[in-house]
């Protein structure tokens, strides 16, 4: 049969499904069954049952909710606190001061989270009423937190980078270790944002009386030495080869717990909490999972992406032009679906597509979890603004606004990666092989 009549069919089916209220996982779970059913003789219970137990029981697929529980315990200690009162001191000289420990705190906190809604709920829970009260600009204290809030998609732990490793078969250590530099120079180019605004607009930085000495910021970083300790040693244990992504996982929640004690948090309500909203999370991401892997199955069956690739083949696009196509593609669908979705959903299509282009499959998926991240901050489903509305009391409409400038920063991100891969390959090509 026609795969245009076939692709307009299951992309209707799959419209209805979640213009419903059907969740995600299901939705894709439905569209793949109409798939085999219309246009595959293959028995539908024995391959659904065979392809949602293979994608279930990877073993790299248990780090997933390992990162998951590390980021729930630490999210309940006191780290936002600690975040703000570390960072603070030594932010204080540069121009815009206090904006800059939002950029700061957020990449800390995706180094532990993996979550891009947490990462910006702990930090702008400390940061925004402190820099209200001291009379910094709103719409920079808002702005500022969304574009950092974002840093805890590409931040390893990541939660979407494990996702995509399981959906393209590439490792997650390597992708882990990929996410590093693209995650400080987004940083950086965030908190240079903040220095040229700041210089320009010189009367909207309130006044800085206080003048730490060396002593007191020397002991105001000890408060982060935990965190950033811990953060060392796993992605350590991962670069240098002495665990898997797996490993590391189970080490960094053994040592979420070690912060936790130390800060006096951990508290068995405290644990109980943490570990049933790694439950509930770890379960969603992984329902998305075993739907997009059956729906991957029907689609091979269809043969669409075959197809799709072998016209892409015959457009002669260029690998610049199909990367500028899909990003302007990833940040139109993440206007509409949460990043891990948007991933999930399209790879049984755009990966052939990719790999017919010879493009890197490692630094492609940095490349996406940036343009997802851009969606994070655009509306009308951008996580990141629905997470400061309610935090703010703003308009949807106020937020994204805010925003902006930030959304200009990581598509010139998007760029230099472009132009410059070796941001993206440099780290993952030095690995020690691990064990295992």
């Amino acid at each position: 049969m026609d795969q245009t009549y076939q692709l307009i069919v299951l992309g209707v089916g799959l419209l209805a499904l979640l213009g419903g209220g059907i969740w995600v996982g299901l939705s894709l779970m439905g569209v793949a069954y109409i798939a085999m059913a219309l246009f595959s003789p293959r028995p539908i219970g024995e391959a659904m049952a065979m392809t949602i137990w293979t994608a279930s029981s990877g073993w790299t697929l248990t780090a997933l909710p390992l990162f998951v529980w590390m980021g729930e315990i630490l999210f309940r200690t006191k780290l936002s606190e600690n975040l703000f009162k570390g960072l603070s001191p030594w932010m204080r000289p540069l121009p815009g001061r206090l904006l800059h420990v939002n950029i700061l705190g957020c990449a800390l906190f995706a180094a532990i989270s993996g979550s891009s809604a947490a990462t910006t709920a702990t930090v702008g829970r400390m940061a925004l009423p402190e820099m209200k009260r001291r009379g910094y600009p709103e719409n920079m204290m808002i702005g500022t937190l969304a574009g950092g809030g974002t840093l805890g998609l590409l931040i390893p732990p990541s939660i979407i980078l494990i996702v995509y490793g399981v959906a393209a078969n590439v490792s997650i250590a390597k992708l882990f270790m990929a996410g590093i530099l693209p995650g400080i120079v987004l940083a950086s180019m965030f908190m240079g944002y903040i220095v040229v605004w700041s210089l320009l607009h010189p009367d909207r930085i309130p006044a800085d009386d206080e003048r730490p000495s060396w002593g007191q910021k020397f002991r105001a970083l000890g408060e982060l030495l935990p965190v950033v300790g811990l953060i060392a040693f796993v992605l350590g244990s991962i670069y240098t080869g002495i665990a898997t992504a797996t490993e590391a996982a189970a080490f960094g929640v053994i040592g979420a717990f070690g912060v936790a004690a130390l800060s006096r948090d951990l508290t068995w309500a405290n644990f109980s909490a943490s570990l049933m909203g790694a439950v509930r999370t770890s379960c969603m991401i992984a329902l998305i999972l075993a739907g997009s892997a059956f729906l991957t199955l029907a689609m091979g069956f269809t043969g669409i992406p075959r197809a799709l690739a072998d016209m892409i083949a015959t457009m002669n696009l260029s690998p610049l032009a199909l990367i500028a196509a899909l990003a302007v593609f990833y940040i139109i669908l993440g206007c509409f679906l949460d990043g891990i979705s948007a991933v999930v959903l399209t790879m049984a299509v755009v990966l052939p597509m990719v790999m017919e282009a010879g493009i890197d499959l490692i630094w492609f998926g940095v490349f996406v979890v940036i343009v997802v991240e851009t969606a994070q901050i655009t509306p009308p489903v951008g996580f990141n603004l629905f997470v400061l509305q309610g935090m703010t009391g703003r308009s949807i409409t106020y937020v994204a606004r805010v925003a902006m400038p930030m959304f200009a920063v990581m598509v010139v991100m998007l760029l230099l990666i472009t132009a410059f891969p070796e941001i993206v390959t440099l780290l993952p090509g030095g690995m020690v092989r691990s064990p295992g």
